[in-house]
């Protein structure tokens, strides 16, 4: 099994999103987290909306800071997914294992104050989500970092 972490800044959205798409795709084969750099402390309530429109489950998530996981006792990472401009420029901590990168940015859908359009934003973010972890899912030909490497490479340049 492979795990994967998610980052984002407030881990509240769209690194929600992530860790349960990739859970729920992922078919046994990832087991997924996420974290932030600056916890908002809870998630988001339409990111949680978002995953129970689409059937996906909404409980126990919690807003956690990445420092989680470069502790001694967290699991060992395969690969860390940035997906805001903000997280994947920031310095981050040393992951045990020295797992592979991948940056997907996406505009953050929790700072749209007018509640229709950030329904909407919330919505367009898990679709462009699930659009690039099923292409990776697609492309993984394995379990392990190898593999992992060459399906986000595969995936990389692909428009979503």
């Amino acid at each position: 099994m492979l795990n994967i972490l998610v980052l984002c800044t407030g881990n509240s959205a769209r690194s929600i999103l992530a860790e349960a798409l990739l859970n729920a795709r992922g078919d046994g084969r990832i087991s997924a987290f996420s974290a932030g750099s600056c916890p908002t402390g809870a998630p988001n309530p339409l990111a949680l909306e978002t995953l129970a429109t689409h059937d996906l489950p909404t409980e126990g998530y919690r807003s956690k800071s990445w420092d989680e996981f470069a502790a001694p006792d967290a699991p060992e990472l395969d690969a860390v997914i940035t997906v805001c401009d903000s997280a994947a420029a920031e310095v981050c901590p040393v992951w045990p294992g020295a797992p592979v990168r991948a940056h997907w940015g996406l505009p953050d859908p929790a700072g749209i104050d007018d509640i229709d359009a950030a329904r909407k934003a919330f919505v367009d973010t898990f679709r462009a989500l699930d659009a690039r972890i099923l292409a990776l899912l697609d492309a993984l030909q394995g379990s392990d970092r190898i593999a992992l490497q060459d399906a986000f490479d595969q995936i990389r340049h692909r428009e979503f």
